[in-house]
């Protein structure tokens, strides 16, 4: 059922309201973080990078970290306008598009915000799959933007995983949790096609990986992502 108008509201603010009310139970163990809080004191805004199954708690994640102006990348499916609704009542933007490359209506709302200062969020392996599979359109908005690359991902062993393509992770209130950070990445403007397939191919590889040694970390087995 879509929900539209006061009913979209009051789930988004149910939702906003559960959902940080678990991330703050949460005792969070950080690692890598020491990259970005130097991007944020520096002022230089940067992309985030999560995978879908992975992006829960990312708000929690960017708070922690000191950030403060974030717009995030949101399909145009109907969940989409919940997700939008519910990221507003924690002051968060949302540009409606695909990380797929032609998505030219996300990307120029990206850029526009890249261009205002704001940090950007995106999961590359949404809206629909395959799940932690890169999409180009991340990279892509990358070089055009100048802004660095940042992965991040958590995990926690007492959590809910949901049986959905992405492998949706919440944890569980009172969970021991860990956040990783991974180094941030630059695309160059001038990259020709075989650097950036490399790229892209170097940055899901360390997005699986930093998001595998989470789980290694609190006791959890999943599935391996990626390209088979």
């Amino acid at each position: 059922m879509r929900l539209e108008g006061r009913s979209l509201r009051v789930v988004a603010a149910l939702a906003a309201y559960i959902i940080k009310g678990m991330a703050l139970s949460v005792r969070w163990h950080e690692e890598g973080d020491a990259s970005v809080r130097a991007l944020i004191e520096a002022g230089q805004p940067f992309l985030l990078a999560f995978w879908h199954g992975r992006g829960v708690m990312v708000a929690q994640a960017y708070r922690r970290v000191g950030g403060r102006r974030i717009k995030i990348l949101v399909s145009e499916h109907r969940d989409g306008e919940l997700i939008a609704a519910t990221m507003a009542h924690w002051g968060y933007g949302a540009v409606r598009g695909s990380t797929r490359r032609g998505a030219v209506r996300g990307a120029r709302g990206m850029l526009r915000a890249a261009h205002a200062g704001y940090d950007l969020a995106i999961s590359p392996d949404g809206p629909r799959g395959p799940r932690e599979v890169l999409q180009e359109g991340v990279i892509e908005l990358a070089r055009i933007s100048g802004l660095p690359i940042v992965p991040v991902t958590y995990s926690a062993r007492w959590a809910k995983r949901f049986a959905s393509w992405d492998g949706f992770l919440l944890p569980l209130p009172g969970a021991r949790g860990v956040i990783l950070w991974g180094e941030p990445l630059r695309i160059p403007r001038d990259a020709d096609t075989d650097t950036l397939i490399a790229l892209q191919q170097a940055l899901e590889a360390e997005m699986i990986a930093l998001r595998q040694r989470a789980d290694a970390m609190v006791g959890r087995t999943e599935p391996t992502g990626g390209r088979s």
